[in-house]
């Protein structure tokens, strides 16, 4: 079906909910990310494969309990500082850490689209990393006796994407770097999909991926829905504006001044573009 941005975040996330915002280094859903935090949603458990801005800013609004992840920063820049707040001195709320290698939660997101219990990969040999996440094991294989190690499946119980079509039967094209988002999309109990076009016809693409409309609960027609990262063929990564995000959070009160002003004082993802370019004007 076919619904706004704020019909579908107020109809399938809720409170507590396990939510999968994916999308690496491309095609990130920033606008569904915003939309979560003007509808104050709590206690959400976190997923995904590099957090980068979008959940700097969801952490450090309140929003999540836990984090499940591999890689967190401010790509090329440094260091999230609302994550990093929320982790040493637990503001605004304590965050718990599930932490993984991209090759484990690459493998936890696949044995969730298979509906396995758990992944296998050769992987986190020489690393403290078992140690301090209880939720990576090892097992034998049964044919080999080869010791492997064991991460249990990721399920969200929502995946919100980007993506750059979809067609008016709601089928969904992907292309260009797509990361783990057809594993996600996959994993998920319910998926929303928001789009920077509808159209008659899906094109063909290089290294397209299409989800089709039955897995799929929300297609959100979202016009630069994942900026400021990217979508191939329509807009390039806003650098500048991840340059200019290491200030705007290093403290609580220029983040919270800034969230306010262009998150939740914008009543939706048209709004917060506008009130950017104003800005710069």
């Amino acid at each position: 079906m076919t619904l706004s941005l704020a019909e579908a975040i107020e109809q399938f996330v809720s409170d507590g909910a396990s939510v999968a915002l994916e999308g690496f280094t491309h095609l990130i859903p920033f606008a569904a990310g915003h939309e979560i935090i003007r509808q104050r949603r709590r206690d959400l458990h976190l997923i995904r494969m590099t957090p980068d801005l979008i959940y700097d800013q969801m952490i450090g609004m309140g929003c999540a309990r836990k984090l499940t992840f591999s890689w967190g920063g401010n790509p090329g820049v440094g260091s999230l500082h609302r994550l990093r707040d929320a982790v040493e001195n637990q503001w605004p709320n304590p965050l718990q850490l599930d932490e993984h290698s991209h090759a484990g939660m690459a493998a936890a997101f696949c044995a969730g689209a298979a509906r396995l219990p758990f992944g296998v990969l050769r992987g986190y040999a020489g690393t403290d990393l078992p140690a301090h996440n209880p939720n990576i094991r090892h097992v034998a294989c049964p044919f080999t006796g080869e010791l492997l190690a064991a991460v249990p499946a990721i399920n969200p119980d929502v995946t919100i994407l980007h993506a750059q079509r979809a067609d008016r039967a709601g089928n969904v094209a992907i292309h260009g770097i797509v990361g783990a988002a057809r594993e996600a999309a996959l994993a998920a109990k319910t998926l929303i999909v928001t789009v920077e076009e509808i159209v008659d016809e899906l094109p063909p693409a290089m290294n397209a991926i299409v989800l089709p409309h039955w897995i799929i609960s929300a297609v959100v027609p979202c016009r630069g829905g994942a900026y400021p990262s990217y979508a191939h063929g329509h807009y390039a990564r806003d650098n500048a504006f991840y340059q200019q995000w290491d200030a705007i959070a290093r403290e609580r009160a220029s983040f919270l001044a800034w969230m306010d002003e262009h998150v939740l004082g914008a009543k939706d993802h048209g709004a917060f573009l506008a009130g950017l370019q104003r800005e710069a004007a």
